[in-house]
């Protein structure tokens, strides 16, 4: 799937607030980075946070379940992330900060 710039460029606007990371493309998407640490990409054309038991309450609340690969018949311990915490910068920022502890924890 090619990558849809305009919706890596929204994604980046709306990440302002949690402070510096980087990305880059890997496995036919993007991987979002602080430092050398993992913590969401957009795969499959939906941008996803990393989540273990401390925040996977957060998107079962939206009823949203891990990221499930059909054609491996696995899931992913990441997320979607519903349009309505994309859309406002300040609890992205809190999301996205919470995903990159669960990253920190799993490097560890």
């Amino acid at each position: 799937m090619p990558i849809d710039l305009e919706y890596l460029d929204y994604i980046n606007g709306q990440l302002s607030e949690f402070g510096d990371f980087e990305y880059k493309k890997m496995f036919g998407g993007i991987g979002f980075f602080r430092g050398k640490i993992f913590f969401a990409g957009i795969m499959n054309g939906v941008f996803r946070l990393k989540a273990d038991e401390t925040n996977i309450p957060d998107y079962a609340a939206y009823g949203i379940g891990p990221w499930k690969i059909e054609s491996r018949n696995m899931t992913m311990p990441y997320y979607e992330v519903p349009e309505e915490i994309v859309a406002d910068k300040t609890r992205f920022a809190e999301w996205a900060a919470k995903a990159f502890e669960v990253a920190l924890r799993a490097k560890k």
